[in-house]
């Protein structure tokens, strides 16, 4: 089993920055099982969705809206994904998620969320 803990997430006035810290623990076993990490976003009456996610080896996907505004990081060694937010705008603001995909069953993990809000 894998445990993601969020941290990170405040009141920022628009324009600002946040950086979100997501930590995995568990077994080595299903430490090492990670393969695929990221952060989802849902705002009220909105469905979640994909920010941006990082697999083991780096590659990157960003959602387009946020493209040139966000960057996705990741330390291997000590389990952690990163999202470093610049230039946040109002619609940004949302409950963040951290998510965790192992290999080779495509199980999914989710941390408890940390709210994000953007002052206009």
């Amino acid at each position: 089993q894998v445990q993601l803990v969020e941290s990170g997430g405040g009141l920022v006035q628009a324009g600002g920055s946040l950086r979100l810290s997501c930590a995995a623990s568990g077994s080595i076993f299903s430490i090492f099982s990670i393969n695929l990490m990221g952060w989802y976003r849902q705002a009220p009456g909105n469905q979640r969705e994909l920010v941006a996610n990082i697999t083991r080896g780096g590659d990157a996907k960003y959602l387009d809206s946020v493209k040139g505004r966000f960057t996705i990081s990741r330390d291997n060694a000590k389990s952690t994904v990163y999202l470093q937010m610049n230039i946040l705008k109002p619609e940004d603001s949302a409950v963040y998620y951290c998510n965790a995909v192992s290999d080779p069953d495509g199980r999914q993990h989710w941390g408890q969320g940390t709210q994000v809000t953007v002052a206009s």
